[in-house]
């Protein structure tokens, strides 16, 4: 049985990611840890939904990992805290560390990430939840193997109503205005706003189609005004310059609907333009449309609901360990950095109103 340990539920995707432990046949939740001293206990739903019995609660990191011994460790902080708390966890008998995306706040804290994983010679992961989409994995195939030829550019819309719209297992839930200001999402210090929240996914998602190509340019713009109500953006637009042509990366918070259950328009996802067709991906469907010079009408194709050991972060995780592999695609730290360069690019540049290399 691999052991599995829930680090800091400032995002709510800890409870994604327990459940996914929770139904693992080889993997048990031996602890779960939230120093969270603010109103409500982050950590009930998760004790409820998966039997943890107290002994296994902790409200001190150090106790918590020192007493339950995990494989892994899961860390959902908030987006501008995952540097530090990959630090505090990695001296911890060399566990495999997995962190929910964004990778980090910047590159540099990133390299933080790597040097503090590298230094205990445990294993580090970035989790893209879209990245277990049928859909986008099939759309990687299909790239990979040529099928549309050279990649010349990449469109991505990303976002959803909002990030307290709803909770683990897309539970729905309707904001306060109290709680938007209390939310760290709305806090610019700890990494809130669509653009870190978001852009990461297009960005890294994008490095994993293009076969890691990095862009030399970017230009972004974010609607956020100075003396503004919010400290953050709710919706970004980027552009990045390869060598190949450009991309375009959306962020909103904000849309109609939630793509999980109504695509909003645009819809949520990418489109991938190659030299022979193009393919586009959305999140949630259970195929993508690839068009072609011979077929500009297009043609579905379907995307297989996705097999163990590939069906989500935590079985893909089991199995590496098991077979001793390294971590691939968006997980892959390399290939996140490449993707938080950009967004790093596209801060600076909608900050400064200029466009910057990397």
């Amino acid at each position: 049985m691999w052991r599995i340990a829930g680090i800091c539920f400032d995002h709510f995707h800890m409870g994604d990611l327990l459940r996914m432990a929770h139904e693992h046949p080889n993997a048990e939740i031996v602890g779960i840890c939230d120093e969270w001293t603010g109103p409500g206990d982050r950590m009930a739903e998760a004790r409820t939904s998966f039997s943890i019995p107290s002994d296994r609660v902790w409200s001190r990191t150090e106790d918590c990992l020192e007493t339950s011994r995990p494989d892994v460790i899961i860390l959902c902080p908030s987006a501008a805290r995952h540097a530090e708390w990959v630090e505090r966890v990695a001296p911890f008998q060399s566990a495999a560390v997995m962190v929910e995306k964004p990778f980090a706040n910047s590159v540099a804290e990133a390299d933080r990430m790597v040097a503090a994983m590298e230094k205990s010679s445990g294993r580090l992961a970035i989790n893209w939840p879209l990245a277990w989409r049928p859909s986008h994995v099939k759309c990687h195939e299909l790239v990979s193997s040529g099928t549309i030829g050279e990649i010349i550019g990449v469109s991505h819309y990303g976002g959803n109503r909002g990030p307290l719209y709803h909770g683990a297992d897309k539970s729905e839930h309707k904001p306060t205005d109290a709680e938007k200001s209390a939310s760290w999402f709305y806090r610019e210090s700890e990494g809130g706003g669509s653009l870190r929240d978001y852009l990461g996914y297009g960005t890294t998602l994008t490095t994993w189609f293009n076969g890691g190509q990095r862009p030399s340019e970017v230009i972004a713009m974010w609607d956020h005004h100075p003396g503004s109500a919010l400290e953050v953006d709710e919706h970004s637009i980027v552009i990045a310059r390869y060598a190949t042509g450009l991309s375009k990366f959306e962020t909103r918070w904000g849309t109609l609907s939630d793509p999980w259950t109504q695509q909003p328009e645009p819809h949520c996802g990418f489109v991938i333009t190659g030299t022979d067709g193009t393919i586009s991906s959305w999140d949630y469907d259970e195929y993508v449309t690839l068009r072609t010079p011979e077929n500009p009408a297009g043609e579905k194709i379907p995307a297989p609901k996705l097999e163990s050991p590939m069906q989500n972060p935590i079985a893909y995780i089991i199995d590496c360990l098991e077979k001793n592999r390294p971590f691939d695609g968006p997980l892959n730290p390399v290939i996140s950095r490449i993707g938080q360069e950009i967004v790093d690019a596209a801060i600076e540049s909608a900050r400064w109103k200029r466009a910057v290399t990397l």
